[in-house]
């Protein structure tokens, strides 16, 4: 019984077509890679990419990316980092009130010399170091996060004809999850682009 079982299961799984992760489309040049950029953003796909061995000047706007919302982020972070340095330092040099911060804290007036309670002149390096700091760990954490990111692999990489992105052609990737993806019909739109070859990647690829 457990013998048949296993085979069976065997069987099953070898029978079992592997699951498309996206459509890889084939350029020559940039000037080609441009054009089909347009025209598959022009097609409405939203999970889809372009791959280069490099930098193509004009591409985000013939994929139609938007502007990221991290920079917005970045000043936030950036702005509370700048508070929370000013609090920080009025509360330890200028007033003597107890606030709880996981044990009771209570700050220390340090009046020397006729020192104002709000000495900004002074208080400047811990604001700047702050700020830097927040912004720093927003703009790399966000960066992952958006970027899903760390990843460790990806079907592509192990795709012969993939290799060649960082050498000579340029790609289109279609992801699988794009809710405009229909095999046949979007191989169709990548052929109609002028692709030299459109590869379907599995998820088993490895």
């Amino acid at each position: 019984m457990t013998t048949i079982s296993t085979q069976t299961q065997t069987a099953a799984a070898v029978q079992a077509p592997a699951r498309i992760n996206c459509l890889l489309a084939e350029y020559e040049n940039p000037a080609q890679l441009m054009a089909a950029a347009e025209k598959i953003r022009d097609k409405g796909y939203r999970y889809w990419d372009c791959h280069t061995p490099f930098p193509v000047h004009g591409l985000d706007d013939a994929m139609g990316v938007q502007r990221t919302l991290l920079p917005v982020f970045v000043f936030c972070a950036g702005a509370a980092g700048a508070t929370t340095g000013l609090a920080l330092q009025l509360f330890t040099n200028s007033f003597d009130f107890t606030v709880w911060a996981m044990v009771w804290v209570t700050g220390y007036p340090f009046l020397i010399s006729g020192k104002p309670a709000l000495s900004i002149p002074a208080f400047i390096p811990v604001i700047f170091e702050l700020t830097i700091l927040f912004s720093a760990f927003t703009a790399v954490g966000l960066m992952l996060l958006l970027n899903h990111l760390p990843r460790h692999h990806h079907p592509l990489l192990a795709c012969d004809r993939f290799r060649r992105a960082s050498d000579d052609r340029f790609f289109i990737s279609i992801e699988a999850r794009d809710p405009r993806f229909y095999r046949s019909k979007t191989e169709a739109d990548l052929r109609a682009t002028g692709a030299v070859a459109v590869e379907a990647v599995t998820e088993g690829d490895d």
